[in-house]
């Protein structure tokens, strides 16, 4: 699109590494003022604010650039830095009038709320489960040093993660997205998922009496698999589940089986 000289002549800037670690810095606070209305959106202009100071020199531009960030946003909290640094290298080219400025709203919520599907995915579904059922066999074990280490090593990795991720996203500007998709985050959460099957019941082990018999073992299994149908299948809330669980143990018990 042909770019005018008024849009030309007004003042740019570019963020430095400076104003990158300022807005990588605000990221851990992007949740801070969650509302109903805008969800994180008041979180996501703090953390543009550095990096949209240094674009735009001209306080009009400014304010109107501000405003974008003001409307409905909401993403997993580890994907925050990616979008941040997608969202600066898309100001910095709306700011020298290559992009219209109406592309940002258009790709932005479409964008945010994927990766917010796939963090729920791949962080919350599958590797912080993997980290809490491996700490829990450690702890288990007798080794609550080696489980600290472990929870050390995922949090200097996290920081890592979401510092490169920063940057590429500024690097790339959109088309890091196809460098995530490279990734393969789904299929690699549904595998982590499988392995958090046997750390499962390695957990069982390591807890689970010597002296129950393999009946109980059964009888724990087919209560599992009992509820995961009832609440999966027949639509029972997972609370509802749980006090069957539980009621069912008394009677069992009183059976003889327990």
């Amino acid at each position: 699109m042909p770019v005018s000289a008024e849009r030309i002549s007004l003042p740019v800037g570019q963020p430095g590494v400076r104003t990158l670690l300022r807005c990588l810095a605000r990221c851990y606070a992007a949740g801070g003022a969650f509302n109903t209305r805008g969800l994180q959106n008041i979180g996501l202009a703090y953390v543009m604010e550095p990096g949209l100071k240094a674009i735009y020199l001209d306080q009009t531009e400014l304010r109107n650039a501000w405003q974008r960030y003001l409307k409905v946003y909401n993403t997993h909290p580890f994907w925050t830095p990616l979008l941040a640094g997608i969202f600066l290298s898309l100001e910095t080219k709306i700011s020298r009038g290559l992009v219209p400025a109406d592309m940002l709203e258009k790709v932005k919520g479409t964008t945010a709320f994927t990766l917010s599907a796939l963090g729920d995915s791949f962080f919350g579904g599958s590797v912080s489960v993997a980290w809490a059922l491996i700490t829990c066999c450690l702890v288990t074990l007798g080794v609550p040093w080696a489980a600290f280490w472990l929870g050390a090593a995922c949090f200097a990795g996290l920081q890592v993660f979401r510092a490169a991720t920063l940057l590429l996203g500024y690097r790339q500007g959109f088309l890091v997205l196809q460098v995530v998709k490279r990734w393969d985050l789904i299929n690699w959460g549904r595998r982590v998922k499988v392995f958090n099957a046997f750390f499962l019941l390695a957990l069982w082990h390591l807890n689970w009496p010597a002296s129950r018999s393999p009946l109980h073992s059964g009888l724990l299994a087919a209560g599992l698999g009992l509820s995961v149908f009832v609440v999966s299948k027949a639509g029972w809330a997972r609370e509802a589940a749980l006090v069957l669980a539980l009621a069912a143990i008394p009677f069992f018990s009183w059976l003889g089986l327990w």
